[in-house]
């Protein structure tokens, strides 16, 4: 996922998609997503998630209480992981704190509401806070992925560009070719 400049045929440059993509505006959309979803469950849980968690059947209650838990965790570890994201994005923190931190914070795959046992039996605005937590954690996880799995291109091995632009040269015999811009 990342997009090579041509600086000649020997010396090339990686661009990485993700790191130009937590720096972006869509960066930003999901920094305030995830931040929003961290404030509307904190509110949920300490008003009406309160409320909700009485009138529930034993069963359902032990339920509410243990996936309201996995939920807060996870909703954490999502704003941790944007919270260094945009410390680096903005120059207080460097890439290698960064990586340091982020060894404490762990955005791997994560338990679905499909597999909730006792899913249905929980409130409504819960089930809802859990699957938008989902949707979020799934594209966090994607991003951090291609952060951290992106293959990393060495200076002596050519890109597809380059090979190509030198057999072009040797193709039509010429020493240098130019392209208009």
């Amino acid at each position: 996922m990342s997009r090579v400049i041509e600086k000649n045929s020997k010396n090339t440059q990686t661009i990485s998609f993700a790191e130009r993509f937590v720096s972006s505006e869509c960066f930003l959309d999901i920094f305030k997503e995830g931040m929003g979803l961290v404030e509307e469950t904190a509110n949920y849980l300490d008003t009406d998630g309160r409320r909700e968690a009485k009138a529930l059947s034993q069963t359902a209650s032990l339920a509410y209480a243990t996936e309201s838990m996995r939920l807060t965790t996870r909703l954490m570890q999502m704003a941790s992981w944007l919270l260094i994201q945009r410390a680096v994005n903005e120059g207080e923190m460097t890439a290698e704190q960064a990586m340091s931190e982020k060894q404490k914070v762990k955005i791997q795959t994560s338990t679905r509401a499909a597999h909730i046992k006792h899913f249905p039996d929980l409130p409504a605005r819960l089930q809802q806070l859990i699957k938008n937590a989902e949707r979020l954690y799934d594209r966090i996880h994607a991003l951090e992925k291609m952060i951290h799995e992106e293959p990393e291109q060495k200076e002596t091995e050519a890109s597809p560009i380059s090979r190509q632009y030198e057999m072009l040269k040797q193709a039509f015999g010429a020493q240098e070719v130019s392209f208009p811009r």
